[in-house]
């Protein structure tokens, strides 16, 4: 329960932090006029290039075609065998939550990023996805996350309603209140991620509870999956 709470009481002592650590790589990395309350600062070292998540969030984002063969999916989702377009990215809704498999620690450790057909018609996803940290506000500044892949990628057929998942480790955070980094860097908060999906457009989503609390700026990802992992 110690984790779960970092993400409560960090929401005041993190904040703080964000709020005075973000600016410098967000403003370096896109200028200033970020439209987002309460943007975070950060004072770990990130990249400032622009990304593939840098691109407009799923409202923005323009749908993408290219078929896909289909892949079986545990989300009651899909079929195999039926070809199906790339999902468009207004078609598709993403939310995430805290991971029950994590590593130890008091950040977030890692979270699970779900992507809901919104749409009356069949589509796919696959490929491994960008990540980047950002505040509340314009997913274009950002801060892109240096990613590592587990796994492989295949297409994953979402019917209307079906689900697809990744799942995304961080380098964990230690120690109580603003807590601290293995490596001697600066935890850092973020408030939402965005994530570049391969021809399905940059969504940008928040934990149901709590902030992305990580170090080092880095993550290990999944490729889209047809079923949840844990």
């Amino acid at each position: 329960m110690q984790d779960m709470q970092y993400g409560k009481k960090a929401r005041r002592a993190a904040v703080a932090v964000v709020s005075a650590a973000m600016v410098t790589v967000l403003a370096t990395a896109c200028g200033p006029g970020n439209d987002g309350p309460g943007t975070p600062s950060v004072a770990a070292t990130a990249s400032a290039a622009p990304s593939a998540a840098s691109a407009a969030p799923t409202k923005g984002s323009t749908p993408s075609g290219g078929p896909a063969t289909g892949a079986a999916s545990s989300s009651g989702a899909a079929s195999a065998g039926a070809a199906a377009p790339t999902c468009a990215a207004g078609d598709l809704k993403a939310d995430a939550h805290q991971a029950k498999q994590r590593p130890d620690g008091t950040g977030v450790g890692a979270a699970i990023v779900a992507f809901t057909n919104t749409s009356a018609r069949p589509c796919t996803l696959q490929g491994f996805p960008t990540v980047a940290g950002a505040a509340n506000g314009s997913p274009d500044r950002n801060a892109p996350l240096a990613v590592a892949h587990t796994g492989s990628a295949a297409p994953v057929r979402l019917a209307p309603g079906g689900k697809a998942w990744v799942k995304l480790t961080f380098v964990q955070v230690q120690g109580e209140a603003d807590g601290y980094c293995v490596s001697g860097a600066t935890p850092v908060a973020y408030p939402t991620l965005v994530l570049g999906l391969p021809g399905a457009g940059a969504h940008q989503v928040a934990l149901d509870d709590g902030l992305f609390a990580e170090c080092d700026n880095k993550v290990t990802t999944t490729a889209l999956l047809a079923t949840s992992p844990s």
